[in-house]
C-alpha cells in the first residue's frame, strides 16, 4: 500500500482532516498522521473530542478502529516520515495554519510535520497545503507564492456550490475531493459535474 503523510495543524477546519482520513483508510493507504498540540486544542473545541496523543488513541477522531494509521509524536524530528529516502505518495497538511504555511515557505524545521513538509519538497513528491484562514495578508500570500513557486500545491477551503450541497457534510466533501483530485486518486464523493447553458453570453 502507498504511503501518504497527513499533518493536522492549529486551524480551524480539524472536520476535513477526520473526513479524509476516514476515507483514505477505506481505500487502504499506510496513513503517517502527525497532530499538533494546538491542533488537538482546535480538534476538542469544534469536534468536542480530546486526543490522547501519548496513546496514540484516535478512534474517537475517526469513528471507529483502524490498522491503517500510524500517529507520530509532532516533537519526533527522527522519525522516518522525516526521512527522503522513506517512500511517500504524497503530504497533505489539512487543516494548515499560517504559522505552518509560512514557516515551511521559509525553510524552518521545528517538528515534525514542518520536516516531513521539508523533505517531501525537497524529493519533488506531492505536497498539499489546506489553509482556512481569512482574510489573509500580503505576506500570506507572498509564502504561498513561493511556496506554489516550488511545486506546492496550495489548496484552500473553499467549498463550491455548483454541486447544491444541501449539509456541512456536503462542503467538507467537495473540499476533501479536490485533495484527492490533487493526489490524483479516484472518489465519489460528489458528483462529476455537468455543464448546464443558464445565460447566453449576450446576457451577461
Amino acid at each position: 500500500m502507498d504511503n501518504i503523510i497527513v499533518g493536522i495543524t492549529g486551524a480551524s477546519g480539524a472536520i476535513y482532516a477526520r473526513r479524509l482520513l476516514q476515507i483514505l483508510c477505506r481505500k487502504e493507504y499506510n496513513v503517517h498522521l502527525v497532530i499538533s498540540e494546538a491542533a488537538n486544542i482546535i480538534i476538542k473545541q469544534e469536534l468536542g473530542i480530546d486526543i490522547n496523543l501519548k496513546q496514540s488513541n484516535i478512534v474517537e477522531f475517526l469513528g471507529y478502529t483502524t490498522d491503517n494509521i500510524i500517529l507520530y509524536n509532532n516533537s519526533d524530528i527522527g522519525a522516518t516520515i522525516a526521512s527522503g529516502q522513506y517512500p511517500v505518495k504524497a503530504m497533505v497538511i489539512v487543516p494548515c495554519s499560517m504559522n505552518t504555511l509560512c514557516s515551511i515557505a521559509h525553510g524552518i524545521s521545528n517538528n515534525l510535520i514542518q520536516r516531513a513538509a521539508s523533505v517531501t519538497i525537497k524529493e519533488s513528491r506531492k505536497l498539499i497545503l489546506v489553509p482556512r484562514e481569512t482574510p489573509l495578508s500580503s505576506i500570506h500570500l507572498e509564502a504561498m507564492l513561493k511556496l506554489s513557486s516550488n511545486g506546492v500545491c496550495i489548496l484552500p477551503a473553499m467549498p463550491g456550490f455548483y454541486h447544491h450541497p444541501k449539509t456541512i457534510a456536503d462542503q467538507v466533501d467537495f473540499i476533501v475531493s479536490k485533495i484527492f483530485d490533487s493526489m490524483g486518486i479516484e472518489h465519489t464523493l460528489i458528483p462529476e459535474w455537468q455543464y448546464n447553458k443558464l445565460l447566453d453570453i449576450e446576457d451577461l
